[in-house]
This record gives C-alpha cells, structure tokens and sequence, in this order.
C-alpha cells in the first residue's frame, strides 16, 4: 500500500503546527474503512508527545493488553470516518471535541492485518484548557499516557503473540508499556522515522507479520 499523503522519511518536523499541516483537514467517508484511531499530540516537558491507551486483558479481545491509538470500529451511525473517531475517543479516554484544538486531520488509511481491516488514521493536538485523558471503562482501556516522540524511535526485541503464533518483535518499550505493530509502524510513519524491514522471527522462522 502506498504510503499516505503527507509522511515523511527522513526528515523530522519541529513542531505540532508542522506535523499537522502535512494533512488535509477534510474527512473520507464512514465506507472508507472499518474503523478509525486518533493521534492526539501535546507539547511535553521536553518534546512532542503522542496519547496511547492499553486495552484491558480480556480474552474474547483480539487487541487485548496491546498498547494502541484512542478509537475503534465505524459503526453505521456515524456519517462520517471523523465522526468515528471522535465518537470513540470520548468513549475511550473521555477528550471530545471540545478538548482538541482543530479538527482532526486526515493522515491516511492504514491495513491492520492482526484484524484483517483498513483503518483511518486522524491527527489532531490537544487544547489549551482540554480535560485530562482517562480511562471511561476499565473493561476496554486499562490505562492511558503520553509517549514522548523520541521514544518512537527505539528499539527493542520482544516476544509478542501475533496471528501466526508467538514472535519476537520490533518494539518501543516506555515506561513498562511495549508499543510494537500496527500503532508502532504508523507512529514511526507520522514522525517521518524510516521504514524497518521487518526482522526474521527466530521462533517461526518467518517474517514479522505485525509491521
């Protein structure tokens, strides 16, 4: 899949409005994809930061454990692929579009092969006087935090379960939270970090499936 309109490699923008800016502010329609997730950025102590949640451990959840993007599936209410997204973000971590500083931007659509869809992708930044970003139910979201945009960039080899059984992966380990995957690749895209070919797994002997 060619990569959306507006990702950088090899370069890094210095600021939230420059990140933003590569992106066009209108939105695809709901029939798009099958879901949609949320970058939401904020000015750190020291540098930009990304907001992530990690789901609940449950066992009929395919994402469960897994750190990921605030959002979720389209339901045939919404009008719109924004309007998913904004819709689950509340219901996620409680910031609506009150708490966001401008619509959210559309970065592109992405296929996340651990669910067999393609899903949008937004950017927006958080506002001035947003609420703080939390956990609505404990039963999807175990919890939320910031990622700083330096930590993106690590690596770390861990053992993950993927849909071809256990594999070691390319990872960003912050905080004891293990960013890896479909969030991990498309954060990497967003902050215009290059590519990684994806490591031979020495447990199956195979590509890594999950980048």
């Amino acid at each position: 899949m060619p990569r959306p309109t507006g990702a950088l490699v090899g370069s890094a923008p210095a600021s939230i409005r420059e990140l933003l800016d590569r992106f066009p502010a209108e939105t695809p329609p709901a029939a798009t994809a099958g879901a949609a997730v949320m970058i939401i950025l904020r000015d750190g102590a020291r540098e930009v930061e990304t907001l992530l949640i990690e789901r609940t451990e449950r066992e009929e959840d395919p994402a469960s454990g897994q750190v990921a993007f605030p959002g979720g599936r389209v339901d045939p209410s919404d009008d719109s692929l924004r309007a998913t997204v904004l819709r689950e973000t509340e219901e996620e971590v409680g910031l609506g579009s009150d708490d966001i500083a401008e619509p959210p931007r559309f970065v592109g659509t992405y296929h996340a092969s651990r669910f067999g869809l393609d899903v949008g992708v937004f950017a927006t930044t958080l506002g001035d006087r947003a609420r703080a970003a939390r956990p609505r139910s404990r039963s999807e979201v175990a919890h939320v935090f910031w990622l700083p945009r330096s930590a993106v960039g690590e690596i770390a080899r861990v053992a993950r379960e993927s849909i071809h059984g256990p594999i070691e992966v390319n990872a960003s380990v912050y905080q004891g939270h293990v960013l890896w995957g479909f969030s991990r690749r498309v954060l990497r895209d967003f902050f215009g970090l290059p590519p990684e070919t994806a490591p031979v797994s020495p447990t199956t002997g195979s590509r890594d499936a999950t980048l």
